[in-house]
C-alpha cells in the first residue's frame, strides 16, 4: 500500500517537474521572443533613423547574422541617399544652366520682335532686324537639339547601337555638314589621304564628334586659317585628329573644356553654349573611346579622338 502511494507521489512529482520546466521553457521562449523583437525593433529605428546600427557585443552569438544583414541594408538605403541627393543636385545644377543657355536668345527674340513691330521702321532695317531674328530662332533650335541629344545619352532613352563600321563615311560626313562655314571663312582644310579602316562606332553619333570639334575650330581659327585630319592607327586604337593653328587654350583651362557648359571666360561674348565637348566626351565613352586635347595658347589645337580597331 505504501509503495502504491510512493509510485503515485513519484509520478506525479515528475508530472509536476515536467509542467514547471514546461513552463520555464514556454516562459523563457516567449522571453527570448521579446528580446529578439525588441532588438529587430531597436536596430530598424537604427536604420530609419540613419544612425550608426551598433551591436558588436552579439556579433559573435546567434543574432550576428541578422545584424550584419541589417547593417547591409542600412548601407545600400545609405547609399541609395546618397545618389538621390546627388541626382538631385545635378537636376538644380542642369536647369541653372538650361536656364542661363536660353536666357540671352529669348531677351534677343523678345528685342527684335518689338522692334519690328514699329511702323515707322524702314524696309532696310527692317530685314536686317528680321534676318537677326532667324538667327537667333536657329540659335534656338541648336540648344534645344543639342541638350536633348545629351539627356538622351545620359539617360540612355535612345537606343545607342555601336559596331564596327568604316570611319571614312563617318568624317566625310562631318566635313559636309561644315563644308559651308570653312567656305564661308575661308579656311582651308587638308586631310591626309588614307585607307578606309573599319572601327568600333556609331556613324551617326561619332559624326556629331567631328561636327563639334570642326565648328569649334573653324569658331576659333582666324580667316584663312588652317584645319587638318589626320589619322594613325595603333595596335589597339586609330587616333583621328582634328588640328588647327587658332587661338589655342590656356593650359590651366585644358582639364575644364570638357565639363557640362562650360565656357572661358576669354570666348564667353562669342557664340557657343559650352555643350559640344561635353557631348563629344559622352558619346566616345559609349564607344568605349576617348578623347585628348594638347594646346599652345596663340597658337592652336589638337583634339585627337580615339576609336577602337575592329576585332578580326
Amino acid at each position: 500500500m505504501e509503495s502504491d502511494i510512493f509510485g503515485k507521489n513519484k509520478n506525479m512529482c515528475i508530472t509536476i517537474t515536467l509542467v514547471v520546466l514546461l513552463c520555464l521553457a514556454i516562459g523563457y521562449g516567449l522571453y527570448q521572443k521579446r528580446k529578439t523583437y525588441r532588438m529587430i525593433d531597436r536596430l530598424l529605428d537604427n536604420v530609419l533613423n540613419q544612425e550608426i546600427v551598433v551591436y558588436s557585443d552579439l556579433e559573435e552569438g546567434e543574432y550576428s547574422a541578422l545584424i550584419s544583414k541589417i547593417k547591409q541594408i542600412q548601407e545600400v538605403l545609405g547609399n541609395h541617399v546618397k545618389i538621390a541627393e546627388i541626382e538631385k543636385e545635378q537636376v538644380k545644377s542642369l536647369v541653372s544652366n538650361i536656364s542661363h543657355q536660353l536666357k540671352t536668345p529669348l531677351a534677343n527674340l523678345s528685342l527684335y520682335a518689338e522692334i519690328l513691330e514699329k511702323s515707322e521702321l524702314p524696309q532696310e532695317q527692317r530685314v536686317k532686324f528680321a534676318n537677326k531674328l532667324q538667327r537667333q530662332v536657329e540659335k534656338l533650335n541648336w540648344i534645344i537639339e543639342s541638350l536633348s541629344k545629351m539627356v538622351k545619352l545620359e539617360q540612355n532613352i535612345d537606343g545607342f547601337e555601336v559596331k564596327n563600321t568604316g570611319i571614312k563615311p563617318t568624317i566625310l560626313d562631318a566635313v559636309d555638314t561644315v563644308y559651308e562655314k570653312l567656305e564661308k571663312k575661308g579656311i582651308n582644310l587638308t586631310i591626309e589621304p588614307f585607307d578606309d579602316k573599319v572601327l568600333y562606332h556609331n556613324r551617326k553619333w561619332t559624326a556629331e564628334v567631328f561636327v563639334n570639334l570642326l565648328e569649334n575650330a573653324i569658331k576659333y581659327t582666324d580667316k584663312n586659317g588652317i584645319i587638318s585630319i589626320n589619322m594613325k592607327v595603333y595596335e589597339l586604337y586609330t587616333e583621328i585628329s582634328v588640328s588647327d593653328n587658332g587661338r589655342g587654350i590656356r593650359q590651366e583651362e585644358l582639364t575644364d573644356i570638357f565639363k557640362r557648359f562650360y565656357r572661358s571666360t576669354e570666348v564667353e561674348n562669342m557664340e557657343g553654349s559650352g555643350i559640344g565637348l561635353y557631348l563629344s566626351n559622352l558619346i566616345l565613352e559609349k564607344e568605349k573611346g576617348y578623347i585628348t586635347a594638347v594646346s599652345e595658347y596663340g597658337k592652336g589645337s589638337c583634339f585627337s579622338v580615339f576609336l577602337q580597331n575592329c576585332k578580326n
